[in-house]
């Protein structure tokens, strides 16, 4: 556009440019002036517009922090009293189970059958919360139907193990509690025999306290109660140092977090390792230790010394 000299325009300001949130175009403008010549040139007397972009902060765009372990004090660790009434409806449950097998030994005079049945049940559980953890740890995701909570929970369990130990003691059974008292309430109910309710007592009640003695496996020895360091070292409870293990790559090994003692048959006769094979070629899917670990199984240090809380 050609501006002539002996116009007069009104003035505006040519820096003048509208705001934008995003990339906005900037002019530049030059003013090149010249002596008339016979021949106009095509650069004489020229307004130059040359465009260009100039990033401007992102007013609309919200910066989403990156996820981290919750807090000491995070209400998502805590227990409610919804949680307390499931765990004491669970003990209630396992009570009256327990409660059966022993008046119902002591009038038969029968009391073999009930304590091995118990014993049946104390290895089963073990069994099952390996496989239960394998399986979790494996396969699936947080979109997962009815598993994706807890899939996502052992996810940052492995990133974040000591969170476990802040997790306040109905918090972390309640889940399990409601299932124990739904299946052995009507148990109870109906069946008086020792050796159902034996069996039943035990297994249900090791499941059902199977987390606490997770939890206690990540504690610190010092600050742990004295009986289940005994029970521990003993191999009644899984031990630290042996579900530690399973925290250290390719973690594919120690899944059982009862009392562990299913474990080493497991891993040396590599149980889990076969059941992979059969998921891989039947159904085409790979397990996630099949892979080099991620961020999100690279565990991060503690730095707030999380104690062990009951309540």
């Amino acid at each position: 556009m050609s501006i002539l000299p002996h116009h007069k325009y009104p003035s505006r300001s040519l820096s003048h440019v509208p705001t934008c949130p995003r990339l906005c175009p900037i002019a530049r403008v030059t003013c090149s002036a010249a002596t008339t010549t016979t021949k106009p040139r095509s650069s004489q007397n020229q307004l130059v517009i040359e465009p260009r972009l100039e990033s401007t902060p992102d007013l609309v765009t919200p910066i989403i922090p990156s996820a981290g372990p919750p807090l000491p004090n995070d209400p998502s660790l805590q227990s409610t009293w919804s949680h307390r009434a499931w765990v004491a409806s669970g003990c209630t449950a396992l009570f009256i189970s327990l409660a059966k097998a022993v008046t119902g030994a002591a009038d038969s005079h029968m009391w073999l059958e009930p304590m091995l049945a118990g014993y049946v049940g104390y290895i089963l559980a073990d069994l099952l919360s390996g496989v239960y953890h394998w399986g979790i740890d494996n396969y699936g995701d947080a979109s997962t139907p009815i598993f994706g909570s807890q899939i996502e929970g052992f996810q940052g369990h492995h990133k974040w193990p000591w969170t476990i130990t802040r997790r306040q003691f109905a918090n972390n059974l309640h889940a399990l509690a409601r299932n124990i008292t739904l299946v052995v309430l009507p148990i109870d109910i109906l069946c008086n025999d020792p050796f159902i309710q034996g069996f039943v007592s035990i297994c249900a009640g090791c499941i059902m306290f199977g987390q606490q003695f997770h939890a206690w496996s990540h504690g610190t020895k010092s600050k742990l109660p004295p009986l289940v360091v005994a029970l521990q070292d003993a191999g009644v409870l899984v031990s630290r140092s042996q579900h530690s293990a399973h925290h250290r790559s390719p973690y594919n090994s120690n899944y059982c977090i009862v009392s562990g003692v299913c474990n080493e048959f497991l891993d040396k006769n590599k149980v889990f390792e076969a059941m992979e094979m059969v998921m891989f070629f039947k159904l085409g899917v790979r397990p996630r230790s099949w892979s080099e670990p991620g961020a999100e199984w690279t565990e991060e240090t503690d730095e707030t010394h999380p104690q062990v809380t009951v309540h």
